[in-house]
């Protein structure tokens, strides 16, 4: 019963705009309280595209800004409430600002930090555009997914390349294989051609080599006869020369070589 009573005032003291508990609280005359970071805020945008125009961002009622009030009563009821947890995650540490102490709930666009509502008017940060953190971690949310959602297309694109590549390698592979295949098998039936006709030569070859050397030899045997009979004519013809008329009118009768 007592968590749920702290729930309630929990919920009537936290501010519309960050939905954390209110910090320095400002009231405006129509009953809503902020925290004063994010109502200076609030203010700065709605003078930024509204022309001017001030209202409560809860129910749009016009105000003025001499008409906010500090909220004593409410910082009070905060202040005890801070002092009280309600569930492990109400202890749970919050960023504060390490020089003033304050919650850091304003992101500085010049300088790219994370500052509180006392960074914002100091001499630092002064004439800055500070805009409320969790507008910027909102806007950097959907930069960051956008940004996530393009490089997972580039990915998928980039993995259908690389799958585009490997199919044609694989595809050159084996075309260039049945190239290489033909290629053996041509060259292969050449290879037998050419030893059919190099057989084919060398036989030829060898048959003329046997019938000219045959010839030759018979040939040879034939002028071996011939000079053999010479020989021996001129041995007689030197024999009668030498002897007496009787055997140089004997004529020798021998059988001439067969030509």
């Amino acid at each position: 019963m007592a968590s749920e009573i702290l729930l309630n005032v929990k919920e009537e003291v936290t501010c519309p705009i960050c939905l954390e508990l209110l910090t320095e609280p400002l009231s405006l005359h129509c009953g809503h309280s902020f925290c004063q970071a994010c109502i200076t805020a609030n203010h700065k945008k709605s003078m930024l595209y509204k022309e001017g125009e001030r209202s409560c961002p809860v129910c749009r009622i016009s105000y003025q800004p001499e008409n906010i009030q500090p909220n004593r009563h409410v910082a009070n009821i905060v202040e005890k409430l801070r002092e009280v947890k309600l569930s492990p995650e109400e202890g749970q540490k919050v960023d504060h600002c390490a020089r003033h102490g304050e919650k850091l709930l304003l992101f500085c666009q010049e300088d790219s930090k994370v500052i509180c509502w006392l960074c914002e008017r100091s001499q630092e940060h002064r004439g800055h555009h500070t805009f409320l953190m969790e507008e910027v971690a909102q806007e950097y949310h959907v930069k960051l997914q956008t940004a996530l959602e393009m490089l997972r297309q580039k990915q998928q694109e980039a993995e259908k390349l690389e799958a585009d590549i490997r199919e044609e390698k694989a595809s050159w592979k084996i075309q260039i294989d049945y190239d290489k295949t033909n290629v053996l098998a041509d060259f292969e039936q050449l290879r037998e051609i050419l030893d059919r006709e190099e057989s084919n030569e060398l036989q030829n070859l060898e048959k003329e080599e046997e019938d000219i050397l045959k010839s030759l030899t018979k040939s040879e045997t034939k002028m071996v006869q011939q000079t053999q009979y010479v020989r021996e004519l001129i041995s007689d013809l030197e024999h009668r020369l030498q002897g007496s008329m009787m055997d140089l009118l004997q004529v020798k009768r021998g059988k001439k070589p067969e030509h």
